[in-house]
């Protein structure tokens, strides 16, 4: 188990060391493939409770899916079948969408409906 940062940091470095000798090809019972995997699940645990990582705010998965799709607030509207200021309301966190437009958000956007309802 880690302890401390310092643990945390050094094991992170070895970490970086080990992905230079171990490849997809390394035997699962070579001694770095083994360490590298054990360092691994150690680093993943201490991360999980010390740097958790939060789950994405519905404005944050739709800012990134118009510009994964590249498209603007005003296609998005259209898209949407809402005015450019509702869908502004939503991007700012002023409003909240309505469950028919969520449904809409998550088939037009390919956005999980979980994540729109924000029930991860």
């Amino acid at each position: 188990m880690i302890k401390n940062e310092k643990q945390y940091k050094a094991a992170c470095e070895r970490i970086e060391e080990l992905l230079k000798v171990v490849s997809n090809d390394t035997p699962t019972d070579n001694k770095d493939f083994i360490e590298l995997e054990l360092l691994s699940d150690l680093v993943a645990d201490y991360e999980e409770v010390n740097y958790p990582v939060k789950e994405p705010e519905l404005v944050d998965v739709i800012k990134l899916r118009m510009y994964e799709m590249g498209i603007n607030q005003t296609q998005l509207s259209e898209l949407l079948g809402v005015s450019p200021s509702r869908v502004s309301e939503y991007l700012t966190g002023k409003s909240e969408p309505t469950l028919h437009i969520a449904r809409t958000i998550s088939r037009k956007l390919n956005i999980s409906a979980s994540v729109i309802l924000g029930v991860l």
